[in-house]
């Protein structure tokens, strides 16, 4: 028996309808607590749909509401803290040089109404938790900052169902297909990471 026989198949760690709760309920904390693996949860859960044949197995559009609702909740959870938390709130975003950066950051690309920040920060490591709490310290209105959460929720759950699926229908359900799915997951957490990183660009003067 070879490694992948012995690693199984993954449809034993995601049959039943228990795996929607349970990853709806990693990725709602995980803005609080940004070591939970809900983007592996994601993706094993997806992995398993790619060659399901029972209705136990989760079905790929329920997963990806269920991740991409919530992603949005929970980023408006964490908003709406950061809103109502006051003086401690801005102490500990002040502490932080991480959360300062992306409190003002993220003040000036909402203000010239571009949330590509939000979107890039979902995944980033931690990102979403910096720009969640970073808006609502910043006390940006709701209609600046929902709008794109929500398509950074759904972008960042469309990926990671899309990787999980198409990962499963090419190396079937397996721990090796999932991995490689969270692999490419984090490959796009380090480029949103950089990009959020890297300098503005100086706006140009006039010869």
């Amino acid at each position: 028996m070879n490694l992948l026989d012995s690693l199984g198949s993954l449809r034993s760690l995601t049959t039943g309808p228990w795996i929607y709760p349970v990853v709806a309920a990693s990725i709602l904390l995980d803005v609080f607590l940004p070591v939970l693996p809900s983007g592996f949860l994601v993706i094993t859960a997806a992995t398993a749909t790619a060659t399901a044949a029972t209705p136990d197995v989760p079905s790929i559009l329920p997963l990806l509401l269920c991740a991409a609702s919530a992603s949005v909740l929970g980023d408006f959870l964490a908003y709406r803290l950061a809103l109502r938390g006051g003086a401690r709130i801005d102490r500990a975003i002040a502490r932080s040089r991480r959360l300062s950066v992306a409190q003002e950051r993220l003040g000036t690309a909402l203000a010239r109404g571009g949330g590509l920040l939000v979107v890039l920060a979902r995944f980033a490591p931690a990102g979403r938790s910096v720009v969640s709490l970073g808006a609502g310290a910043a006390k940006r209105r709701v209609e600046e900052f929902l709008p794109w959460s929500a398509l950074a929720g759904v972008t960042w759950a469309s990926y990671s169902v899309g990787l999980g699926w198409l990962g499963g229908q090419w190396l079937g359900a397996t721990w090796f297909s999932a991995g490689v799915s969270t692999l490419a997951l984090f490959l796009a957490g380090g480029l949103a990471a950089y990009l959020i990183r890297r300098p503005a660009a100086a706006p140009a003067t006039a010869s």
